[in-house]
Order: structure tokens, then sequence, then C-alpha cells
């Protein structure tokens, strides 16, 4: 669909007309958040967990909600609806507004909405049963990761430089440990005993991080939540990284060295599998 129907602010209109002027906000300092959102068969895949995270970010940064839950699900519904895909990925997002170019908040302002739809891009199968590389890098982000805020440098950087080495994502440390990937969450397998860095400041929260807790508790597989030293990544059994368009995925070489024996792993194996039952579910 070359032109779809997307929503701003309160009016369904074709994605090459939709127009915000250019002291939005979020244009001039990126000021605002977004949520993204999986649809499988037409069904969004934990939208609570994603509205609630997108009302933890507008909160931390002082943006008024403009929706409630309800309101948000049939906006996103009426979006989904006008898209022909079975599976999609819905990108809404809200910035302050529009407003005299000034750093502090602005006294009143009406918040600008946006919603799109695209269909949904999964990782090749060929992908998943190869394992893919990663490289590593320094973590030179803000300390407010945990915010999915639209000022998204950092991470393009990060992006940007998995794509100059030609691997698939960019895997950060600060200070020596784990945080995150450039759009995607990280953990290590060692010994049958999984691991993710804490969910603080440090990195965003992603919604497969909850379920893969959930996954993890339901097949019998320990998971610690806590800081994971660099070393430990290269010395891992497995690598996987989880996202909403990765789902979950493995990691079979990091800066050239193969992780664990070089192809993907046990526990990603039966991650992936329960992951597949949770969306059909």
């Amino acid at each position: 669909m070359n032109d779809p129907l997307v929503y701003l602010n309160g009016e369904m209109t074709p994605l090459s007309e939709a127009k915000i002027p250019v002291l939005d906000r979020g244009f001039i300092f990126g000021d605002g958040v977004y949520e993204v959102i999986p649809i499988y068969k037409r069904r969004m895949f934990r939208a609570e967990q994603h509205m609630a995270r997108l009302f933890r970010s507008l909160d931390a940064i002082g943006i008024p909600n403009p929706h409630d839950l309800d309101q948000w699900m049939a906006l996103i519904n009426k979006v989904a609806a006008a898209y022909p895909a079975d599976d999609q990925m819905v990108y809404l997002q809200v910035t302050r507004g529009v407003a005299r170019r000034a750093h502090a908040f602005p006294a009143t302002v009406t918040p600008t909405v946006f919603i799109m739809t695209n269909p949904l891009v999964l990782p090749s199968a060929e992908a998943r049963a190869a394992g893919v590389s990663c490289v590593s890098m320094d973590d030179k982000r803000w300390l407010h990761c945990e915010i999915k805020s639209v000022s998204l440098l950092g991470n393009v950087l990060a992006a940007q430089y998995a794509a100059e080495n030609e691997v698939t994502e960019a895997i950060q440390f600060r200070d020596g440990c784990l945080t995150e990937g450039s759009s995607s969450n990280v953990w290590i397998v060692k010994n049958g005993v999984m691991a993710g860095p804490p969910k603080d400041n440090l990195i965003l929260e992603g919604i497969r991080y909850g379920l893969m807790q959930e996954l993890c508790a339901a097949h019998g597989i320990p998971l610690e939540e806590r800081r994971i030293s660099r070393e430990e990544v290269f010395a891992a059994d497995e690598v996987m990284l989880s996202s909403a368009t990765k789902e979950v995925l493995p990691v079979v070489r990091i800066d050239g060295q193969p992780v664990g024996n070089g192809v993907p792993g046990p526990i990603y194996k039966k991650l992936y599998e329960a992951y597949q039952a949770a969306k059909a579910a």
C-alpha cells in the first residue's frame, strides 16, 4: 500500500498528505515519545503493556496524555483496519505540540498525536536457523534510556555502526557492563541460566523483557536480572536479542568471535517456540 491512511490530530489522511508545522517541538527538539505495537492476524500483541509504557513515557517528560486507554485502542484499531495486511507494525507518536521555539516547556500547548502502520517484517527463517552477527561498542547515549523518546540520535548512530560493520545489531556497554542494542534488549545464557541487565534508566524495558520473564518461568529456565560484564557476554554459551520486530533472535558472533559453539542454542530454540505459542494464544 503506497499511500496508507494515517491518523494525525483528529483526522485520517493519506500518509503523503500528513503534515506538521515546523515549530512542532518534536521536530525542533525531539520533545516527544513513541510506541511500536505488533499486530498478528489483526490482533494487537501485548497492547496493554505497550500502552502502559507509553503512558509512563508521557508522564516522565510531562506531556499530558491526550487520550484514555479506550480512546487510544479505538484510534489504533481504526488505523490498522484501514491497512490491508493482517500482520502489521503500528507506530504512534506524541509530541508536546507546536509553540514558539524556547527550550523550557510552553505554558499551554496541545500535544501532536500521530499514528501510522506498516507491514510487519520479521527475521527470515534463514537468519533464525543460522543466527546473526553483532558488533560491540560503548554506550554513549543519555541517562534516561527508560523513556521511549523520539530523541533517538544515539540509537541511530549505534544502528549505523552495525550497518557499517555489516551485522544485525550493535551491542552496547556502559562502564564495562551490558546495556542493550540499538533497538533491542540483549540476553545471555551460561550453564543453562539466562540473564538480562536490570530494568533501570540505562535500558529501555522492552515489552518482550516481561514476556521473556514469563516464558522462562513457564518453561523452567532460571533467569537473573543483574549487571552483566563485557567478559560474561563474550564467554556466554548463548546470546539473544529481543524486540517487537526481532521477536527472539539468536546471536552467534560478536566482533567476529563465535558465541558458544557458533550456532543457535537450546535455550533460544525453546524460547522461540514458546514465543510463537504466545502469539497464537
